[in-house]
């Protein structure tokens, strides 16, 4: 029965990684792939030797002789325990999306593109190297780059240019969200599971990922891609439909930025503070709602359209943009691979894997394994470039019981993080890129790879000579 699981689990994940050729939203194989697969579990209980205790990290002993109807009732109490720990890093998510919504209502991010006054194509690609990395360590690295994209629509109209752009923002906005704890997707899921804190991961990642960032974009001013000058008139820049946009804008990642500091204080779940932010915003929003948006730029249709909009609550309106389709492939991919960790499956692949991978100039202590070579670790990072981070960083949570802040996490944080810019497909930054841009694969894969993997090898052998000094 176990190997049926593996079968459904690898089938939903090929389907999910071929998602553009098959035509189909890879929210449809994660969601039928975790239903199958906890059904599967239900059915075949009495056939399974191991039970993986996620709470306490370790195998139930005795689980074989248990009789049937306590299996069931351990196998219930299991995916409550994984839903619950599922249900705090979606409802994180759908609190910091809502927030950008908001900011994106009163037209925010307007005021960055503000500062664009300059005709330099390398003085452009830092512009946005630096905007991405730092706004995707407050926003996540998928909101930062359709942010920082649009941005770059509305400023260089030559698209054969633009990708270049779009491509080095990939990768510096992947390298800005992994050493932040709200920043990527997988990150968090380490953040929420207590595996690293928001100090330590700021030591340990940010001069690597820093350079991840770095390095590519110092490399990329030397190509004749960014020789020259952008073409496009320096008046041109739209002024902001709100009156209220910069003041929306600060609020708004300000109380993004507020919910580290609260989870420090109280000691409570990340998403607690996230809906506090939330709260906070929306409140502001609905006051400044109420007053006339300032749309005397606007004229014809489009006024009567945005004044018509800006009688409607903006909550509501913010709520209704969210990406539900990648709420619910999250929830699909991380319940299906805890059934993979319930069964013992990844505690059992940790330790062949670490039996099969030569040690690497150092190892990395966890429970149970003797020692994770760094090899190990950066293998993580080039499989994330070819198939979802997610499920990867997912995976390792059941593969590893190191307490907080182990060394381990945060190496995994940052491979995972920024080893998914060297494809295109790589990331949620890179899909949404591609889908903005059209860009090609291939294209990516001969102009942009090399760099974002010159980026990664460059990090990850900062972060292993200066991991001691923390």
């Amino acid at each position: 029965m176990e190997s049926v699981i593996i079968i459904v689990f690898v089938m939903g994940y090929l389907a999910i990684t071929l998602e553009h050729n098959l035509k189909l939203d890879k929210l449809i194989p994660a969601l039928i792939m975790m239903a199958v697969c906890w059904a599967l579990v239900a059915l075949g209980v009495d056939n399974f030797t191991n039970w993986f205790d996620s709470a306490n990290h370790g195998l139930v002993d005795g689980f074989a002789s248990m009789i049937h109807d306590d299996k069931l009732h351990l196998v219930e109490e299991t995916l409550l325990h994984h839903l619950g720990k599922t249900a705090e890093i979606l409802v994180f998510l759908l609190g910091a999306m809502t927030i950008v919504e908001i900011i994106d209502y009163f037209d925010g991010f307007s005021t960055i593109k503000g500062y664009v006054n300059f005709k330099s194509k390398k003085k452009l690609l830092w512009m946005f190297s630096i905007l991405a990395f730092v706004l995707s360590a407050i926003i996540d690295n998928l909101t930062a780059t359709i942010v920082l994209i649009s941005i770059l629509q509305k400023i260089v109209k030559n698209r054969d240019e633009r990708i270049w752009f779009a491509g080095l923002i990939i990768v510096a906005a992947n390298a800005g969200g992994a050493w932040s704890p709200i920043g990527d997707v997988t990150t968090t899921m380490l953040w929420i599971g207590n595996k690293v804190s928001t100090l330590k991961l700021i030591e340990y990642l940010l001069l690597p990922s820093l350079l991840c960032m770095a390095i590519p974009s110092f490399i990329a001013t030397f190509l004749p891609a960014f020789k020259g000058d952008i073409d496009f008139d320096e008046n041109e820049v739209d002024k902001p439909k709100s009156k209220h946009s910069a003041r929306m804008l600060y609020l708004g990642l300000g109380a993004i930025l507020f919910v580290p500091v609260f989870k420090t204080v109280t000691h409570l779940p990340p998403y607690v503070g996230m809906m506090l932010s939330l709260g906070v915003v929306a409140t502001f929003a609905e006051i400044y709602s109420n007053s006339k948006f300032s749309i005397s730029s606007v004229e014809g249709e489009e006024a009567v359209e945005h004044e018509a909009e800006a009688h409607h609550s903006p909550v509501h309106h913010s709520l209704s943009k969210i990406e539900m389709p990648s709420i619910l492939f999250f929830l699909g991919i991380l319940m299906a691979v805890a059934a993979l960790e319930s069964l013992g499956i990844l505690f059992n692949f940790a330790s062949t894997l670490q039996e099969n991978v030569p040690m690497m100039g150092t190892e990395m202590h966890v429970e149970g394994i003797h020692g994770v070579s760094d090899l190990v670790v950066m293998l993580l990072g080039l499989g994330s470039a070819v198939i979802d981070n997610v499920p990867l960083v997912a995976a390792s949570l059941g593969m590893f019981s190191e307490p907080l802040d182990n060394e381990l996490w945060h190496f995994i944080a940052f491979s995972a993080g920024t080893g998914g810019s060297m494809l295109i497909i790589g990331s949620a930054a890179g899909v949404v890129a591609m889908g903005m841009e059209k860009i090609d694969f291939f294209w990516y894969l001969k102009n942009i790879s090399w760099l974002a993997l010159i980026g990664f090898v460059v990090g990850s052998a900062v972060f292993m000579v200066t991991r001691t000094l923390f």
